[in-house]
């Protein structure tokens, strides 16, 4: 898994210096897209998404933000205060069904995304989820009721809201006008 986490990440790596170019955010980028393969490896293999490592990249995100915040000013907090309610709202309504890890998670994402980012990234990991759930249980390698990994679906969903986001909401709207 490590040979082709390292391959993944370096694709992503070179996709974020094209769609930032030299600028600010591509820290951003590089930092996110480093977190995320810590979590994919770490959710896919022992089904956690450790907490140390959250907190260190809420740390380095904080920063980053201070050097290139979101407009307005604000919505870094917004979208850590609606990605963790949403997320906590969901897990208690599940009874479970959502780790504490995905939670803290979709906070630091509304922190680094603000509101709009944060929906998309929820709403594409989660038709990302389905469709890779569905399918896993109709070939039998997953069984109903059975936790599967969300971590590496959260982490994909995030880096097309985050790179494509404007030209997905686009697509969406050219669809009904």
């Amino acid at each position: 898994m490590y040979p082709v986490m390292e391959v993944i990440t370096g694709a992503f790596f070179v996709l974020a210096y094209q769609v930032f170019g030299l600028q600010l955010e591509l820290i951003i980028a590089l930092t996110l897209i480093s977190l995320f393969s810590i979590i994919t490896v770490s959710d896919l293999k022992y089904m956690i998404i450790p907490d140390k490592v959250l907190l260190f990249f809420a740390i380095l995100f904080i920063v980053e933000r201070l050097f290139k915040p979101l407009s307005p000013w604000w919505a870094s907090l917004t979208g850590a205060a609606l990605g963790f309610s949403l997320l906590l709202l969901i897990a208690i309504i599940s009874k479970g069904g959502m780790g504490g890890g995905d939670i803290k998670l979709f906070t630091l994402i509304g922190f680094v995304l603000g509101v709009k980012g944060l929906l998309l990234s929820f709403f594409l990991a989660t038709l990302l989820g389905a469709v890779v759930g569905i399918a896993g249980m109709l070939i039998g390698k997953f069984k109903k009721g059975e936790a599967i990994a969300f971590g590496p679906y959260i982490c994909l969903g995030t880096i097309l809201a985050y790179f494509y986001g404007e030209e997905i909401v686009q697509w969406y709207y050219s669809l009904y006008i």
